[in-house]
C-alpha cells in the first residue's frame, strides 16, 4: 500500500513522515521525494508465527511517500510536478498545520488549508476530465467511457469529490491510469503542538472531512517521533501519560485500512508465515494471484481456515479432524483473517 504524504509548506509533513517510518530525514522546505516502509502490526500473525515457528515471518507493509511541499503556504497552488507526484499514490494523507510555525507569518488555519487543497484537486480533476471527454468524443470512443467521464464532470462541476460518488452511479474502469485526485482515498492528519497531543479533532473539521468522504486523526508529530524512539517496554506508559490510547502509527494504519477497505489473509507454512493485503470482497482466485501469478493462472481450489478456528484448535490437523477445513472454489470471497492454502496446477 502506497500512501502519499502531502501538505502545504511548514505543516510538519516531513516530521510526520519521520514519526511514522522511524527515519530521520532532514526537515525543511522543498527537497526530494522520500520513501519509507513500515510493518503493519498484527497480533494474529504474531500468534501464527509463535505456534508454527517458521523460518521467517513476513508482515504486510505500508509505504509512505513524503512529497515535497513545493507549493507554498502563501500561494496554496499545486505545481504540475507536485500534481504528478500526488497522482502516483494509492491514497493521500494531507497534513494540516495546527501549531505556530516561526517560519510562517500566518497563524494556523487547518480548515482553510483543507479547503484550499480540496479546491485544487477538484479543479485539476475537472480540467483532466474535460480534456479527456473532448478527445473521446472527437475520436468516437466507447459510449461507456464517455458516460463515465460525463458523470465525473457533473460531480466535479458540483464541487463533489469523486470518492463520494457511489460505485453504482459511476463506472470507474475508464479512469484507470488517470490518477484522479478526488477519487483517491483521503486521510487528513491534524498536526498539533506537543501540549495538545491528546486532543481530538475539532467537530467542524471532522464534519467537513466526513462530507468529503475522507477520514481524519489528530497527532503531535514531535511527540510521536519521541514515542517511536522509546523502548517498547516504556512506550505504553508514556502514551498513557499523554492521554492517548495508542501511538499514531497504529491509529493511522487502522484508519488507512478502513478508508481503502483493506483486509489481510495469511499463508502459513514451515518456511514462512506471511500476511497479504487485499481489498475487501476479493475472490479466492484473485487473492491467489497476490501470492504468485501461477497460483491465479492454475487455480484449482483454496483450502481455508478462518483464523479464529485455527486459534481454537491450534493446528491444521486438528481443524481437519474437527471437520472445519473449508474447501472453496475460485469465487469464494476471502474474509479478513482467512488462512489460505492454494491448490494449483500450471
Amino acid at each position: 500500500m502506497k500512501i502519499g504524504l502531502v501538505g502545504f509548506a511548514g505543516s510538519g509533513k516531513t516530521t510526520v513522515f519521520n514519526a511514522m517510518t522511524g527515519l530521520g530525514v532532514p526537515v525543511g522546505f522543498g527537497g526530494e521525494v522520500r520513501l519509507g516502509t513500515v510493518r503493519v502490526p498484527d497480533e494474529r500473525i504474531d500468534a501464527l508465527s509463535a505456534r508454527l515457528s517458521p523460518r521467517r515471518t513476513t508482515y504486510a507493509e505500508m509505504r509512505f511517500c513524503d512529497i515535497p511541499g513545493e507549493y507554498g503556504a502563501a500561494s496554496r497552488g499545486l505545481s504540475p510536478r507536485g500534481l504528478q507526484q500526488i497522482r502516483d499514490q494509492e491514497a493521500l494523507c494531507l497534513v494540516l498545520r495546527d501549531f505556530d510555525n516561526p517560519s510562517l507569518a500566518d497563524p494556523p488555519d487547518a480548515v482553510g488549508e483543507l479547503e484550499a487543497f480540496a479546491t485544487e484537486c477538484l479543479l485539476s480533476d475537472l480540467d483532466l476530465v474535460e480534456r479527456r471527454l473532448d478527445r473521446a468524443r472527437r475520436e468516437g470512443a466507447d459510449a461507456v467511457e464517455i458516460a463515465a467521464f460525463e458523470r465525473a464532470r457533473e460531480a466535479l462541476e458540483g464541487e463533489q469529490p469523486l470518492r463520494t460518488v457511489p460505485r453504482a452511479e459511476l463506472d470507474r474502469a475508464p479512469f484507470r491510469g488517470y490518477g484522479l485526485l478526488t477519487d483517491r482515498p483521503l486521510l487528513a492528519v491534524l498536526n498539533r503542538s506537543e501540549d495538545r497531543a491528546g486532543e481530538a479533532l475539532p467537530p467542524a473539521l471532522a464534519a467537513r472531512l466526513a462530507a468529503m468522504g475522507a477520514g481524519g486523526l489528530a497527532l503531535s508529530a514531535p511527540v510521536e517521533a519521541e514515542i517511536a524512539d522509546l523502548e517498547p517496554e516504556d512506550r505504553a506508559a508514556f502514551v498513557e501519560a499523554l492521554g492517548l490510547r495508542e501511538p499514531a502509527l497504529a491509529r493511522f494504519i487502522r484508519a488507512a485500512y478502513g478508508l481503502l477497505d483493506l483486509i489481510s489473509f495469511f499463508t502459513a507454512a514451515p518456511v514462512e508465515v506471511r500476511a497479504w493485503t487485499i481489498r475487501r470482497g476479493t475472490r479466492a482466485r484473485r487473492a491467489a494471484g497476490r501470492v504468485h501469478s501461477d497460483m491465479e493462472r492454475g487455480f484449482i481450489r483454496a483450502e481455508v481456515i478462518p483464523y479464529e478456528v485455527f486459534a481454537k484448535y491450534g493446528s491444521e490437523q486438528a481443524v481437519k479432524e474437527a471437520g472445519l477445513l473449508q474447501i472453496e472454489g475460485r469465487d469464494y470471497v476471502v474474509a479478513d483473517g482467512d488462512i489460505l492454502h492454494i491448490r494449483f496446477n500450471v
